[in-house]
């Protein structure tokens, strides 16, 4: 029998209030690229806030004099889901209200793509979309990169909540670094990293060419590792090598760990060659470039550079789960089309904006393999799997397989889903395991040429689902649907 009084229901209610409101003003950011061009869609915006700021000041007179101190681990896990999922059923209004995308599920599907910085998009004709909507499905990623709890935690002190509760449910990947001992500082120096990473890479590539609106909308694009354009044709629209260098490093550094970035720019760069995970990760992106480039000469026959351009920032825009796309890699050969789809999965660093499993775990898993070979041969002796000169407690590797099976098992399940929905096969699993990993372009009908306007509407939502799900780590969301969850112990 579920238990009585064992979440604090105010404190919920509360939290997701602030993030609204949050919500409202970061909608209003677009109204000056609106007014600047042309205004056909400011009352779309302000219509928009202020429905989210009423419904978040709402939610905060309704649990006022609440005690936010003493939040414990199953409202972490409610705040994080349900402010996700209120955060996504808002910031659709400006789509909806302005008819950019006139269905629920169009709209839902692209502002969760947002948020999670997957990238996968509905819209048939970006250019047409008023240019205050775009500026605000550009921020939706940007929001979503770092975290809008862990943005909460950093500008908003007055709340006082159990902030290191709601940034464990949060915080992506099973790293445990921290910048700083208070929770609350690490938030702010997160974003602190997170912003300059944005300004440099805008004022860079208004150094290109770009104008300033397509030089933020694509750095808060790249740095949240989201993907979302400016251009239907996505990268390829500007057909620059210099323009595809700068986001091709920007994309790189998003997806390293933020914790490793954080000692880059204090200068101390051997913390950065003595992480384990960040070795892999630079090793496997020049590992894939290498085994891709000479495919992509003899199937293409371009030119050396074009190729490697081409290579580099395709591997570079799948590891880390950005989805920009300069090329479609699904031509290049049936080789670079499986390997691209194993890329889906992979993902870039823990503690990264990047989605999909994570080089961690991946490594971790291959370390625990080689350990349970060397048990085989010498089964009474102590061999610790190793990560950065320590051992791995056996509780982070049994965390790591059941993420792994659950993982597994969610994606076998969904591509059934799919395809009971009149999708073929490769489109069925391509279009979960790019949602799953919060990547963008998949295999298929929705390869990186394509978009997800065909999918059924059901799929759609389906989708926006198995997205969230990638964004929060399986376990945020699901450990709601157990019964444990909602047990008193």
């Amino acid at each position: 029998m579920p238990a009585r009084g064992i979440i604090n229901t105010k404190a919920i209610i509360n939290v997701i209030g602030y993030l609204l409101i949050i919500n409202a003003v970061m909608m209003l950011t677009a109204l000056p690229f609106s007014i600047y061009y042309g205004g056909e869609d400011m009352m779309h915006l302000i219509i928009s806030a202020a429905i989210t700021g009423t419904a978040g000041m709402a939610m905060m007179f309704a649990s006022k004099g609440n005690d936010n101190s003493d939040i414990k681990k199953r409202e972490g896990f409610l705040i994080v889901a349900l402010g996700w999922t209120f955060m996504a059923l808002f910031g659709s209004l400006p789509y909806l209200i302005s008819g950019a995308i006139p269905t629920f599920s169009g709209a839902i599907f692209e502002t969760i793509s947002g948020y999670t910085t997957t990238g996968a998009s509905v819209l048939n004709d970006i250019e047409s979309v008023p240019k205050g909507i775009l500026f605000w499905r550009s921020t939706t990623q940007w929001i979503g990169g770092m975290g809008i709890i862990v943005l909460t935690i950093a500008i908003l002190p007055i709340l006082g909540i159990g902030g290191m509760e709601m940034f464990i449910a949060e915080a992506p990947g099973p790293t445990k670094d921290k910048i700083h001992p208070r929770i609350k500082e690490t938030a702010k120096r997160l974003w602190a990293i997170y912003v300059i990473l944005t300004g440099a890479e805008t004022v860079l590539l208004m150094l290109c060419g770009m104008s300033f609106y397509d030089a933020i909308n694509h750095s808060f694009a790249t740095i949240s590792t989201g993907g979302f354009s400016t251009k239907q044709d996505s990268i390829a629209y500007f057909n620059s090598g210099w323009i595809e260098l700068v986001i091709t490093l920007f994309m790189f550094f998003s997806g390293v760990n933020f914790t490793v970035l954080y000692f880059m720019l204090k200068g101390q760069g051997k913390k950065i060659w003595q992480n384990d995970e960040f070795r892999w990760y630079a090793s496997i992106v020049l590992l894939i470039s290498l085994m891709v480039l000479p495919v992509v000469l003899i199937s293409t026959g371009a030119p050396v550079l074009n190729a490697l351009r081409d290579t580099v920032f395709q591997i570079v825009s799948v590891i880390t789960t950005t989805g920009f796309v300069t090329a479609d890699y699904t031509q290049w050969s049936s080789f670079t089309t499986m390997l691209f789809f194993i890329l889906l999965f992979s993902g870039a660093s823990a503690g990264s904006t990047a989605g999909g499993i994570k080089i961690v775990r991946i490594v971790l898993l291959i370390k625990n393999g080689i350990a349970e070979f060397k048990r085989r041969i010498h089964p009474r002796a102590i061999i610790p799997v190793m990560m950065d000169r320590r051992s791995v407690p056996q509780t982070i590797i049994d965390n790591l397989l059941a993420f792994l099976f659950l993982y597994l098992i969610v994606f076998v399940f969904s591509s059934l889903v799919m395809t009971s929905m009149g999708m073929d096969f490769l489109s069925s699993i391509g279009a979960v395991a790019t949602s799953l990993g919060n990547v963008g372009p998949g295999i298929g009908s929705v390869g990186p040429v394509n978009n997800f306007a065909h999918v059924p509407a059901l799929g759609k939502v389906f989708l926006a689902f198995l997205m969230l799900l990638g964004r929060l780590e399986l376990f945020t969301v699901l450990i709601l649907f157990t019964p444990y969850f909602w047990k008193r112990y």
